[in-house]
């Protein structure tokens, strides 16, 4: 697509937290910060994140998920109907749906409109998709007292939360929305993933619901990144129908470990769709060969037009606050890395 320019330098949205923020989440939950107080800190926060993404040179801007615990809590703490328990899955609190979701007011938005008024650059915003959240959050132990009936009444209930965001950041200035579900590629395995709460079908039925608004301004992209790994190896027809049942404009794949799997993720795109390739490693502080990912770059070019591709790290660094993936100053390493990569494939030209 014409503007994929626009967004050539990209990264998932979740950075690592600064210790002054740690800091103030932990004096707040001890009681020794009042919540103004907690909110300075975080706007401090990412006002100094943007600065030091413009000094990085990205394309987009994020506030690095820093008001937020995970990657999740842009949903989970902005609706009712979901209930913290004391387990962990995946390395995250487990959340469960106790009844039917509903949003009292904007999820992100107020925040994300005031990121865009301290830069030029496209403001991101990425959120988790409904489908994930379902998938991850319905207990059918609760169906008998209020909770869902299924996890796809669910997903469709959170899909209507998350398409009226969507709508309200676009009117709010945000160019480029990422959905993601970790859980997607295991699906497209030649021996896919075992169903879960949601099946393959139901999965994508949720997920189609979710739209860029009609009436976009010019230059919005919906995003979807569809897990942070590939399979052993894909199903191209699983592949296609994900592609073509969910109408994402940019679809954020993971492309660091070389392998063919990724490249067949890539052949199974339609011409008519943009991609961003993750290419480098964002759970390993070394850095990748420059030559070799380039390399890997002009394998996707013979199968994709490199006017619509992008480059980003292959997943967030830091999906929960508290556990981040590289240190601060590895992550900026890899994101130096990026830019440097990008400038190798088109120039100065964005």
């Amino acid at each position: 697509m014409a503007d994929t320019f626009n967004y050539r330098i990209d990264h998932h949205g979740s950075l690592v937290r600064p210790a002054a923020l740690l800091d103030a989440r932990r004096r707040a939950a001890a009681g020794d910060l009042d919540a103004e107080a907690l909110h300075a800190a975080e706007a401090e926060a990412v006002t100094e994140a943007v600065a030091y993404q413009r000094t990085l040179r990205s394309t987009v801007v994020t506030d690095g998920d820093f008001p937020r615990a995970d990657f999740r809590s842009a949903v989970l703490d902005a609706v009712s109907g979901f209930r913290r328990t004391e387990g962990e899955a995946d390395g995250l609190p487990r959340w469960v749906a106790e009844s039917l979701p509903k949003a009292d007011g904007p999820l992100v938005a107020d925040r994300a409109a005031r990121l865009a008024a301290l830069t030029v650059i496209a403001p991101k915003v990425s959120l988790p998709s409904p489908a994930y959240l379902a998938a991850t959050t319905f207990d059918p132990g609760l169906t008998g007292s209020g909770g869902p009936a299924s996890a796809r009444e669910l997903g469709e209930a959170l899909a209507e939360v998350i398409q009226a965001e969507i709508a309200l950041l676009v009117s709010r200035g945000v160019r480029l929305i990422q959905l993601t579900n970790p859980l997607l590629l295991g699906h497209l395995a030649a021996e896919p993933a075992a169903p879960g709460a949601l099946s393959f079908a139901d999965l994508l039925a949720v997920e189609s619901l979710l739209m860029r608004p009609a009436d976009s301004p010019e230059g919005v992209r919906l995003g979807f990144c569809p897990g942070w790994a590939a399979p052993a190896a894909v199903d191209p027809a699983r592949a296609e129908r994900l592609y073509g049942e969910v109408r994402a404009d940019r679809w954020v794949l993971p492309y660091d470990q070389g392998t063919a799997a990724e490249l067949d993720l890539l052949k199974a795109l339609p011409e008519d769709r943009d991609v961003c390739l993750g290419v480098v490693d964002a759970t390993v502080p070394d850095l990748e060969d420059i030559d070799t990912v380039l390399a890997r770059v002009d394998a996707a070019a013979e199968v994709k037009d490199i006017e619509d591709m992008a480059l980003s790290p292959s997943r967030g660094f830091a999906d929960s606050a508290a556990r981040p993936l590289l240190t601060a100053d590895a992550q900026r390493r890899k994101l130096v890395l990026v830019e440097t990569l990008a400038r190798y494939c088109w120039g100065n030209e964005f």
